[in-house]
């Protein structure tokens, strides 16, 4: 009666649960959904203790099942509301970044421009030349594909839904957010580095938050920069991974961190920004221990700011 009871989509997994704890006369601790008789589906937590006579045989099984149907609801809409606010953060970033997002767009669009006129003179001359006329033409092609790249990883980054683990490349991902930033970089004259180690291992992820960390790190790189005469440099390192743990590190050589308080800044409304929210860091701390990672950060030698981040590569993320 009670299998019968079980949502169908979990009724494989609980007969095997009860049919391996029988056999092996262990304790259960099992996540189930079960369907009323109007239709309505509730949420059901159930642990178990097996009960044995002196000759060592299963008798019973004593526990208690528990409605937590409450619980997950409200476990979904903070994911939600989680989710929405970080991409209000991502808009309010992107927002900020318009003009220069602007520049990367009309570099490779402007080129193919010039690429067609030269392609239509080669073609229009007296003999035309058409390994020339070619070779133009293969070079819109590429800078087409160049500003579908930047557009592509830009409305990725509005992306509402979900989140979708997936295996995702690090240093694909560092890559995609320097280009998105060199134009901003460039404009208040501060050098962008990567010093990325090859073959790096794949980790579970969800893309688009993981961007969005890397984002937020790289433009308070830049932020903590931009007002120096001199300029300034932004590296962002991955060096190989040691103990099943990836480590990157954001590097800045700005204004440094605030005195004794390098963990406040990942509090939440906590920004020097005039335009902040004060949300970047807090959103970013709350994605990489959601990929069961950690975020901190520490003063540099020379004056500066470094931003750590340690991601599992062997072990699958929670959510």
């Amino acid at each position: 009666m009670l299998r019968e009871c079980i949502h169908p989509g979990d009724r494989p997994s609980y007969v095997e649960m009860v049919t391996k704890a029988t056999s092996e006369k262990t304790d259960w601790d099992f996540d189930y959904r079960i369907v009323l008789p109007d239709g309505s589906i509730r949420h059901i937590h159930a642990v178990a203790h097996p009960v044995f006579n002196g000759s060592a045989d299963l008798i019973e099984y004593i526990g208690t099942v528990m409605d937590v149907t409450e619980r997950r609801q409200a476990e979904a809409a903070l994911r939600e509301a989680r989710s929405d606010l970080a991409r209000i953060n991502r808009v309010t970033t992107m927002g900020e970044l318009t003009a220069s997002l602007a520049h990367e767009v009309n570099q490779p669009i402007a080129a193919a421009v010039t690429n067609a006129d030269t392609c239509l003179r080669w073609l229009a001359a007296g003999a035309p030349n058409l390994e020339e006329a070619r070779a133009a033409a293969m070079r819109i092609v590429k800078d087409g594909m160049r500003a579908a790249e930047i557009i592509s990883r830009i409305r990725l980054l509005f992306k509402k839904g979900i989140l979708q683990r997936e295996l995702v490349d690090i240093n694909e991902i560092i890559r995609e957010m320097a280009v998105l930033l060199r134009g901003e970089a460039t404009r208040h004259s501060i050098s962008l580095r990567t010093e990325l180690e090859a073959d790096l291992s794949q980790i579970m992820g969800d893309r688009v938050q993981l961007q969005q960390v890397f984002m937020n790190l790289m433009l308070n790189g830049i932020d903590a920069m931009k007002d120096m005469n001199a300029g300034g440099e932004l590296t962002i390192k991955s060096p190989r991974p040691e103990s099943g743990q990836l480590l990157i590190s954001v590097n800045d050589t700005g204004v440094g961190l605030p005195a004794q308080q390098a963990d406040q800044i990942f509090n939440a409304f906590i920004t020097k920004k005039v335009q902040g929210t004060g949300m970047g860091l807090p959103i970013s701390r709350s994605i990489v221990e959601s990929h069961g990672g950690r975020l901190w950060a520490a003063d540099n030698s020379p004056p500066g700011a470094s931003f750590y981040l340690s991601l599992p590569t062997k072990v699958e993320a929670q959510e």
